[in-house]
């Protein structure tokens, strides 16, 4: 800018019309509009190569995201109008699978099936969980070790754990029954006995997954600023009103996302039914994913079994939606 303020006074630099000041004062202007421009340009540069640079890093998840998530659902959705052995031509038969879904009353068994198993393994999960959470997030001895053992079920094969769990509950040699007859109980035919079925089921993945559960609620405890409970400690307030003036709002991220998961994966429980009960005693776990391999892979409907997935898929999208919606003006996300 100093060196066109000099060119302007010199008489080298001029604009045609006015004075030799205006023409200084037009030049310094122009200089400044363009430095102006230059560093717009400049940041809206780095804008586009962060983006840029973001996109490259999401590209391999993004593909596989749409080739084996989107690219499914769409395949299913369109197999759902067609009946198919596996052997012949499919032929399109419209919405006769899901006319026929509907009027069946196994189907509605296994949907209501479903969501009982879900009742009876979120709420437990979920309460545990906070429990053990809560337990660990204070200062005791064998903390650390005691994180890896509740975390250890969950790093196991369902269908190993599966098998286990039913020679536990073995009504002749397990040793559920065995302790109870110590005591002098009789104790039911776990696995064989409807009324006991899906509890038993529900019980299994409830050990299995509460120390994934628990882990990612300590790590929202920990997030939340001690100072905070100082504060209330000093303003008089008791254990229980700082859990639920403090700990509860802030941790709802947390719980927000194990709820969404855990909901999730609960409609879609199949290898703890398929290994344990096969959807018996007489149908009392015949869930829908279970249900689904059945008509698939066994009657070999492929059609009629992909409109079962729809239907899982639909319920799945609808709990999962009233989730968001219940926690979305409920949720603190910043603990600054």
């Amino acid at each position: 800018m100093l060196s066109v303020t000099l060119l302007c006074i010199t008489g080298i630099l001029r604009v045609p019309g006015g004075s030799w000041r205006e023409n200084v004062i037009d030049n310094i202007t122009y200089d400044r509009s363009v430095q102006g421009h230059r560093r717009v340009e400049r940041r809206l540069a780095a804008r586009v190569r962060a983006v840029a640079e973001a996109y490259a890093l999401l590209a391999p998840s993004l593909v596989g995201f749409l080739l084996f998530l989107v690219a499914p659902i769409f395949g299913v959705a369109a197999l759902s109008l067609f009946d198919w052995n596996l052997m012949g031509a499919p032929s399109f038969v419209g919405l006769d699978n899901y006319r026929e879904l509907a009027a069946d009353p196994e189907v509605w068994r296994a949907v209501l099936n479903t969501i009982y198993y879900v009742v009876l393994n979120i709420p437990a999960q979920t309460v545990l969980a906070l429990l053990l959470a809560l337990a660990l997030n204070r200062r005791i001895r064998g903390g650390k070790v005691l994180r890896v053992v509740f975390v250890l079920p969950w790093m196991a094969m369902p269908v190993a754990l599966g098998i286990i769990w039913s020679w536990v509950f073995d009504p002749r040699y397990g040793v559920v029954n065995q302790a109870l007859g110590m005591v002098g109980i009789d104790g039911p035919n776990w696995l064989t006995d409807p009324a006991w079925a899906m509890p038993v089921i529900a019980s299994v993945n409830v050990w299995q997954y509460t120390g994934y559960t628990m882990l990612i609620l300590l790590a929202g405890l920990q997030a939340i600023p001690h100072t905070l409970y100082e504060a209330a400690a000093i303003d008089g307030t008791t254990p229980m009103q700082r859990f639920f003036m403090i700990t509860l709002p802030l941790l709802r991220p947390s719980l927000f996302f194990v709820l969404v998961t855990n909901t999730i994966g609960s409609f879609q429980i199949f290898d703890t039914v398929f290994v344990m009960t096969q959807g018996g005693p007489g149908g009392a776990t015949d869930v829908l994913n279970f249900h689904i391999y059945q008509q698939g892979f066994q009657l070999f409907r492929s059609g009629y079994a992909s409109a079962l997935a729809m239907v899982l898929f639909a319920l799945i999208l609808l709990v999962t939606a009233a989730q968001f919606l219940y926690f979305r003006k409920r949720t603190v996300y910043d603990f600054s």
